[in-house]
């Protein structure tokens, strides 16, 4: 199952960056997230992994496996038969602009599965984080 969602925001990638790698403070910004508590120290990056709680859910642990600073990271858990990839990616708009690309997917013996019982909230959930981070940095 593969879903992904875009949205324009009115801010430099810059900030969205450094707001996206606070992810000890995603629920300050959407509901889609309960808390998260890095296991790690030091900067965000490969290797960075982080407990993540989301509401109904139970909490999963996330590895960042693929960063570039600025622009995008994607991060890997694993769960019930399944691996789930979340991406994060930043593209710069010659006004000043930036869209950020959300996306999730989800393989393994237990994948459809997985899409049938929770696709619907994965593609709410992205959407609420699309949007909280869209007007959290615009707010800025």
């Amino acid at each position: 199952m593969q879903v992904e969602t875009q949205i324009g925001i009115a801010a430099p990638a810059e900030r969205i960056w450094r707001v996206w790698t606070d992810v000890e403070h995603w629920s300050d910004w959407t509901p889609s997230v309960t808390w998260v508590r890095r296991l790690d120290t030091g900067e965000f990056g490969v290797g960075s992994r982080a407990a993540v709680k989301q509401p109904s859910m139970r909490p999963m642990v996330w590895e960042v496996t693929e960063s570039t600073p600025g622009e995008s990271f994607v991060w890997t858990a694993r769960t019930a038969g399944t691996t789930l990839v979340a991406g994060h990616r930043l593209s710069p708009g010659p006004d000043g602009t930036t869209t950020a690309t959300l996306s999730m997917n989800h393989t393994g013996l237990l994948a459809p599965a997985l899409g049938v019982l929770v696709g619907g909230r994965i593609k709410r959930y992205l959407a609420l984080e699309a949007d909280g981070i869209r007007r959290f940095c615009e707010a800025a």
